[in-house]
């Protein structure tokens, strides 16, 4: 990898670093880890807790101790799998997606701003991403 890429990536994962940090530290509202949550829960929702634990890459147990105060909060909702009764299906409820939505959207556009200004190729970035969805979708 050539050293100004490395810098780039590198400026880049401290911006999110700090960024990520300010939103965790922020006692109102939803953490950083809690909008992925819900992002990720958007996305596939209804998902079982062990297909959301694996989309966010940890485990099951941490999964049920972060899905218990969003269950509180009326964030989601948890049910029982009608075709499993072993398994338990999580959605999101009209609050939890206002939520995410309120939350994800300033965070979203707090990561673009920052990564503008540290000169990272935002657009192109995105531009590049979203083709590169199109082309792995299946047909």
């Amino acid at each position: 990898m050539d050293d100004g890429l490395a810098d780039l990536l590198h400026r880049v994962v401290m911006l999110l670093g700090e960024a990520t940090r300010r939103r965790t530290d922020s006692r109102d509202g939803l953490t950083y880890s809690q909008i992925r949550l819900l992002g990720t829960l958007e996305d596939i929702e209804p998902a079982t807790q062990h297909q959301l634990a694996q989309a966010l890459s940890i485990s099951d147990p941490a999964i049920s101790r972060a899905l218990r105060p969003l269950e509180t909060d009326g964030l989601i909702q948890i049910t029982i799998d009608p075709e499993h009764a072993r398994r338990r299906l999580v959605r999101l409820t009209d609050t939890g997606r206002k939520a995410f939505h309120t939350a994800g959207k300033p965070l979203y556009d707090e990561f673009r701003t920052a990564l503008l200004a540290a000169g990272f190729p935002y657009e192109r970035y995105l531009q590049d991403t979203l083709r590169l969805a199109e082309l792995l979708e299946p047909d």
